[in-house]
């Protein structure tokens, strides 16, 4: 059974009066804090379909293909949420898939059973960018370049727990070369 998470935009805004979207110095669109925000709030949750993988993929390959022909569109709206599901929030009453990826990100990503909050990890100052650590892994990363700008960007997308891996093969490429 496929559960459909949809909310109308004045039920979006009532439920997250922290956050608003606007222009965004990262890439496209983005979220930003519409007052000072302590840390460990839940600001916003990801909306969206819960899907099978299989569809997940589908909608990923055709995600991409739209956004090499427009980088204004983002690459990926997909949530993994097990083996069997993925929760795919490319809707437009969904406010927090503009929340772009950061190196240094204000906000991590919670899931809880089928749902998935995003929540401050750190105090955040009215006006600033919301983000967070896509967490992508190392497949095709080259991909996916990173414009976040903070002082430890790597470069490209890659959740934080791969960056070991990622410094280690840039390493032996360097020595090949």
């Amino acid at each position: 059974i496929l559960k459909f998470y949809k909310m109308n935009q004045e039920q979006i805004l009532l439920k997250v009066p922290l956050v608003e979207c606007k222009n965004s110095g990262i890439h496209g669109m983005g979220v930003y804090a519409k007052e000072d925000i302590p840390k460990g709030i839940k600001l916003i949750e990801y909306i969206g379909e819960v899907i099978s993988k299989e569809e997940g993929n589908r909608r990923a390959d055709e995600q991409e293909k739209k956004s090499k022909k427009n980088p204004e569109y983002g690459r990926v709206y997909i949530f993994d949420l097990n083996k069997k599901y993925d929760l795919d929030g490319n809707f437009s009453w969904n406010l927090a898939r503009f929340i772009n990826h950061s190196c240094k990100p204000n906000c991590k990503y919670k899931q809880e059973g089928n749902r998935v909050w995003i929540a401050s990890k750190r105090n955040i100052k009215k006006g600033e960018e919301i983000t967070y650590d896509y967490d992508y892994d190392l497949e095709d990363y080259k991909e996916h370049i990173c414009k976040c700008g903070s002082d430890n960007c790597i470069g490209f997308i890659i959740g934080k727990s791969y960056w070991k891996k990622f410094r280690e093969l840039n390493a032996e490429n360097k020595q090949v070369n």
